[in-house]
């Protein structure tokens, strides 16, 4: 039976929801999923993952060494299981401590490394990522094993396939504390959702025309069911919202099931950070935006109008 390993990232020791989809890439046929707990114990990641399939959770030590503040003794130690293991391939999210982890981990195993993936075929090997700013679809073909892939968050869709996991302890062969520390953690004060694991995003554009209006679009998020808000370039550009909520190539890519863009026109840079939204929805007063060209519903409208009527209704509905 082949073995295939998941890097699971937890916040406050609870697992990730984008993590699920990950596993679900990860599970091929009878193949053995293993969970490598990051930032969380083996025991708060047990529940969670079982339920998607997961069978083994690695529960890693290293003597002398405190993992979750020391990533390059994490990397060498999870490298050091893979090896133990016989992991054809190691999955995790394409996330900043996902992409840091999963290069040390390559670099460590001689292994091929592919970012950003949007789907994996473990089996042959394949997988498919964007290029050159989301203008284009590439299919890549890896040799060498273990594969190691990160995932975007949400590409592929997580699937419950329920297991009785077993937790396994691993004292892994690596010497000595490496030279990074993190010593502290300093959290946003926003305690909105990631827009990365968001399943909803509602973003606006310069035609916001301030931060405070941007409180139309928090109140649509909250009546979807706790949405997450984003903001185009030149929104944030213009001061209109901080950097952590632009959505486009130079800020966050995403994946939601829907995807609200308004008074956004639809720029080459922005689309690349939303391609890959299952459902796009277009409000704008200009019915030649481009966002019209690439969205799966379109509406020229005054987005103050449409956002608030939109609001309305869903609270009705609720």
């Amino acid at each position: 039976m082949l073995r295939t390993g998941v890097l699971t990232e937890m916040n406050d020791n609870r697992v990730r929801e984008a993590n699920f989809g990950v596993i679900a890439g990860a599970r091929e046929g009878d193949d053995e999923v293993y969970a490598f707990p990051v930032n969380g114990t083996a025991d708060a990641c047990k529940d969670a993952v079982q339920t998607y399939g997961v069978e083994k959770v690695v529960d890693l030590a290293v003597e002398g060494a405190e993992l979750s503040s020391d990533p390059e003794t994490l990397a060498k130690a999870i490298a050091d299981a893979v090896r133990h293991f016989e992991l054809k391939a190691l999955l995790g999210l394409n996330s900043p401590r996902g992409r840091d982890l999963l290069a040390r981990i390559a670099t460590i195993l001689d292994a091929p490394l592919a970012l950003d993936c949007l789907k994996v075929d473990l089996g042959q090997g394949i997988v498919t990522k964007s290029h050159f700013s989301g203008k284009t679809l590439a299919t890549l073909k890896l040799s060498g094993t273990p594969l190691i892939c990160g995932i975007r968050p949400n590409a592929i869709r997580s699937r419950p396939d329920p297991r009785e996991a077993d937790i396994l302890p691993y004292q892994a062969s690596v010497e000595g504390a490496g030279r990074i520390r993190v010593k502290e953690v300093k959290k946003a004060e926003s305690e909105t959702i990631d827009l990365t694991e968001a399943n909803i995003i509602i973003s606006g554009g310069r035609p916001m025309n301030s931060a405070e209006n941007f409180k139309v679009l928090h109140e649509c998020a909250d009546a979807l069911g706790g949405a997450a808000v984003g903001a185009s370039r030149a929104a944030v550009d213009a001061g209109f919202a901080p950097h952590d909520m632009q959505v486009g190539q130079t800020g966050k890519t995403v994946s939601p099931q829907l995807y609200i863009a308004c008074g956004i026109s639809g720029s080459i840079q922005h689309f690349a950070g939303m391609k890959t939204a299952k459902v796009i929805v277009a409000v704008n007063t200009d019915e030649e935006a481009p966002i019209f060209g690439k969205c799966d519903y379109g509406l020229v409208g005054d987005l103050f109008e449409v956002v608030l009527a939109l609001t309305e209704v869903l609270k009705a509905s609720s």
